[in-house]
């Protein structure tokens, strides 16, 4: 790498205040691959698999080159420091709907509010330039912190798959939340 690679600042797709938003590059294979062994997130996604370096290398890049997925790191605006990821995925341009997921990626960063303003930052996006009508997610009832971040960003629940998932010998319930272009609207460009 020379030295004009080493200087060049992250492409920041989506701006906020305390964060942004960028595709990934081939420098964060390594950092992406580490966090998928951390052991909270492993929990709360559920998360059972094995990965390979190069099975990650080409899940991005599968990923990043999808009409139907955005995937994107989450940084700090001040330091540039890699935090989380979050994705729309399964984009539905005749239906206008998808699926969202959001993972915060070290517990240091936990509870500060950095989920909630990267899912503002991409809900903007996806209601205000793909012109979606629907997204949704779904969370695992343990995991209430992120629950109460989604309510806080205006998800609805939307029902509830009793038993969906097992993990470390219990099973536990899949709660469809949801949010409306209408809703969205309504609660962030009022007026």
């Amino acid at each position: 790498m020379n030295s004009a690679q080493r200087n060049t600042k992250p492409v920041r797709f989506l701006e906020g205040e305390r964060l942004y938003l960028r595709p990934f590059g081939p420098e964060d294979t390594a950092g992406y691959y580490e966090k998928l062994f951390h052991p909270e997130i492993r929990r709360l996604t559920g998360t059972r698999q094995a990965f390979t370096i190069d099975g990650v290398r080409r899940y991005i890049e599968d990923k990043s080159g999808s009409p139907d997925t955005m995937l994107l790191l989450i940084a700090l605006s001040d330091d540039d420091q890699i935090i989380g990821d979050i994705a729309l995925q399964d984009i539905d341009y005749v239906n206008r709907n998808a699926n969202m997921r959001i993972a915060i990626g070290s517990d240091e960063h936990l509870g500060m509010g950095y989920g909630p303003d990267a899912m503002r930052l991409l809900l903007e996006y996806a209601y205000g330039n793909l012109n979606l009508h629907r997204i949704e997610l779904q969370v695992f009832d343990f995991n209430q912190r992120a629950i109460k971040a989604y309510e806080k960003v205006g998800f609805k629940r939307e029902g509830v798959q009793r038993d969906a998932l097992y993990y470390e010998h219990r099973y536990y319930d899949s709660i469809i939340m949801s949010m409306l272009e209408d809703e969205y609207r309504a609660k962030y460009h009022q007026g």
